[in-house]
């Protein structure tokens, strides 16, 4: 049973949506001190792995909402996770960070388009 939130006839109406969910999820949703203690090491209130548990799980709710796909809703948390971890430990650039997550969007439509 697929039931999105908004369904969505065309490939690139979703890719366009996920993208805006992800700046959702990415600026407005994450407080400044989510941005700064789901790094570790700047834990201060909460440990990071909560911090960023709940931040990638925000953006894997907005994904299974948009796609009505849990599971997509689940990859989307757990990549969104690795990539921000990533972005703590090895202190790549914004834009690198955000390519990287505009690239699982990309991969989510793709796979919905053949299924």
């Amino acid at each position: 049973m697929q039931s999105a939130l908004i369904p969505f006839d065309q490939p690139l109406d979703l890719l366009i949506m996920l993208l805006l969910g992800h700046f959702l999820g990415d600026f407005p949703l994450q407080g400044d001190k989510m941005a700064v203690e789901k790094c570790p090491g700047k834990d201060v209130t909460l440990s990071w792995r909560w911090w960023l548990t709940a931040h990638a799980a925000t953006h894997g709710l907005i994904v299974a909402l948009l796609t009505g796909i849990p599971a997509l809703g689940l990859a989307e948390m757990f990549f969104h996770f690795l990539i921000d971890f990533g972005k703590c430990r090895f202190g790549y650039k914004l834009i690198v960070d955000q390519a990287l997550h505009w690239a699982c969007k990309i991969i989510w439509v793709c796979m919905i388009a053949i299924r």
